[in-house]
Formats: C-alpha cells, structure tokens, sequence
C-alpha cells in the first residue's frame, strides 16, 4: 500500500508540473490539464506501461473520489450564496426538477435497449450518470465575463444534483440486489446533510462575531478549510449526505460571511483542482483495455448517445420559452452537462456492492465519463469563444515583452 502511494504521488507530482506548465496554452486551445491528468493515468496503469497496479476495490479509489467531490462541492457552493440561489431558481429550478429526471429516464432507454440490461439496472445506470460536473467546462463556469445568469445555472445544478441523485441511487440499487428499500433512512440521511451543512459553518460564523476570536489575516483562509474538515468528518460519522452538506456549507459560509469566503477562495480553489486531478489520475489508471475490449457497438453507442443526445436534449427541453437566456446560452448550458466526480463516486458504490452485473454497469460508466471528459473538457474554450468570451491576456507567452527594456 505504502509503495503504490508513493508511486502515485511521484507521478501526480510529475503531471502536475507539466500540467501547471502548460496551463497558460491550455487557456488559449483545446488542451486541457483534466484530460492531461486522465491520459496520464491511462499511460502508468496496467492498460499502459503498468507502472502502478491499482484495482477498483482499492480502497483508495473511492476514499479519493469521495474527497475530491466534497471539496469541489464546498468550493462551488461559496459561488451561489443564498441571493445568487435566489435570483437564479428559476432556471436552476427547471435543471433540476425536469431535465434530471428526464436525464434519468433518457439515459435509462439506450442502457436497456442498446447495452443490454434489464430496466432496475438501467434505470441504475441512469441514476448514476445523471449528476453533472462543471470543472470539466473550466473555461465557461471559471470566468467572470461569462454571463452571470449560466455560470449560475451550470453551478448551482452541478451542486443539487449531486446529492439529489443519490436517493435514486440507492433505491435502484437495492431494487437490482433484490433488497428492501427504506426511503425514510434516505431521506433522514440527506435532511441531516443539509442540517449540518447549514448548522456547523453557521455556529462558527456567529462565533466569529464575539470580540475574543480574531485571526491574524495570514490565516483567515484556514478558518473555512476547518470548517470543511469538521464538516466531511461529522458527515461519515453520523451517516449525512456529504455532498449536499458540502454544497450547502459552501452556500452558507458565502451568505453570512463573504470575507471569510473571498480569503479562502483562493485557497479553496487550489485545493479543488489539487482533489479533482488526483481523482482524475486515479481513474484513468483504472480505465484499462481488459475493461473496454468486451464492449460492443452498443456499449459504445450508449455512451456517446448518453452524453450527445440526452442530457443537451432534457436541457433543452426544460429551458423551453425561458427569455432569461439567449439561444446561445441556452445551447451551451444543454451541452455543457460533463459526467465527473460524483459519477465516479456512485459507480464504485455500485461495482462494490457486489449485485449482478456490477462490473459492466461500472464499465460503460466509466466510459461515460472518460468520453465526456474528452469531448467537454475540450470544447469549453471554443464554446467560451463563440460567446465571445476571450482567453486571459495576461498569460505569459514565453516571448518577451516589446516594452521589457534590457
């Protein structure tokens, strides 16, 4: 364990400096560090040079998927504070209470009659890939001068629809493993999420307030970083819905004390992507040939048609007669719906579950995913173009400066 640690952290390290590298091209073209980190994953798994051996069951896997998505999740809800979520429900509303369940629904037909499975498995499969995850669309959701009113949406539906997904999740789960289901324990465990991820950051702002607590401004980052640790721990410990409690800490935190969370921005953002890249490698180590070479034509146009038709198809269909969006941003938030952490997340939960079938539902999802990561990761800069949204100007070129005077 402690030798394929190490070999991890050697060769994240070593991706990260490329990546870190080639960020400033990244910005301007279709590369993009997520799917460098991907790509690298693949090249020292088994399915490449097999420099680290790694299986599905390692409990590394899910420990770090599980991680990387309550982090991006508390970073994400500090961007939709209770105003933003406010003044934007309308059509984060649409996005969640339409498109995701016909998200479900559509990606369930092609599971059934193109991948093959029977319909508690598709619905499953369905269930598990209808979360979306923006930090694949960096260049729409991580810019400024994109408009506000999309940058919301593709936000705050990010952050719902994760934990809104699992209940579904854990039913057709149980439904495939022919086991009772309890949707009140369900239910308690996202109630209890949100109580806590409102309770805890909201006690320590109050506190905050009393005249004996300051902190020195070098350290004020650290304080939200606390609370996030306190509040992942409190959520294993008593069963809470992580996800939710994450999204819903980071919204609270941004609402009733913006100075706490524009110091810890930053920071939190760092640590997003530091999660979010090691997830990443992780995960393309697991994506090996033995895994894809049973797939047939089906497999793959159930993937494809997942990611192409469906979700840009549901989304549509619910921002119908909305004028708060032009058709521009209409059609990027129908394609920008990109298959990521918690899709990781819930596909090992069921690849570890053990019920019939667990090793194909895992395989086509991460396919899903790994398509996905390729086809929105490397679309977002042309599509933030196209809305005439411009790459930074103050990138470093490698070229010196005209006005640099030697």
């Amino acid at each position: 364990m402690r030798g394929l640690l190490v070999e991890l952290v050697l060769a994240f390290g070593i991706v990260l400096l490329i990546s870190v590298s080639l960020s400033g091209v990244a910005a301007r073209t279709i590369l993009s560090t997520a799917l460098l980190f991907l790509l690298a994953g693949a090249l020292i798994g088994q399915g490449g040079l097999g420099l680290v051996e790694i299986g599905t069951q390692d409990p590394l896997v899910s420990s770090l998927a599980d991680i990387a998505l309550f982090t991006v999740l508390f970073t994400d809800g500090q961007r939709a504070n209770v105003r933003a979520l406010r003044e934007n429900w309308r059509l984060s509303g649409r996005a969640l209470g339409l498109a995701m369940p016909l998200t479900m629904l559509g990606i369930a037909v092609p599971a059934h009659f193109l991948a093959g499975l029977d319909w508690p498995t598709a619905l499953l499969i369905g269930a598990v890939l209808s979360p979306t995850d923006p930090v694949f669309a960096a260049a729409i959701v991580g810019r400024k001068d994109v408009p506000i009113r999309l940058r919301r949406l593709l936000n705050v539906e990010s952050g719902l629809n994760d934990g809104l997904a699992l209940p579904f999740v854990l039913i057709f789960l149980a439904t495939v493993a022919h086991e009772p289901t309890h949707p009140a324990v369900i239910a308690g465990e996202l109630a209890l999420g949100l109580v806590l991820g409102v309770v805890i950051p909201a006690l320590v702002i109050l506190a905050w307030k009393l005249d004996v607590f300051t902190a020195e401004p070098r350290l004020q980052a650290l304080g939200p970083l606390a609370i996030a640790v306190m509040l992942y721990a409190a959520c294993h410990l008593t069963h809470a819905n992580p996800y939710l409690a994450a999204f819903a800490a980071g919204s609270t935190l941004a609402t009733m004390d913006k100075v706490a969370a524009e110091h810890f921005e930053p920071l939190g953002d760092l640590l997003s992507e530091v999660t979010k890249f090691a997830a990443l490698l992780v995960f393309g180590a697991l994506i090996t040939p033995d895994r894809l070479s049973h797939l047939g034509v089906g497999e793959w146009a159930f993937a494809v048609i997942a990611i192409v038709l469906v979700r840009p198809a549901a989304m549509l269909l619910s921002l119908t007669r909305t004028p708060l969006l032009s058709r521009a941003e209409r059609l990027t938030a129908a394609w920008f719906g990109p298959k990521g952490f918690a899709s990781v997340v819930y596909g090992l939960l069921v690849l570890q579950s053990g019920i019939p079938g667990n090793e194909v539902v895992f395989d086509l999802v991460a396919v899903t995913i790994a398509i996905s990561i390729v086809l929105h990761s490397s679309t977002d800069v042309p599509v933030a173009k196209a809305l005439r949204v411009e790459p930074p100007d103050n990138l470093p070129t490698g070229m010196p400066n005209k006005d640099d005077k030697s």
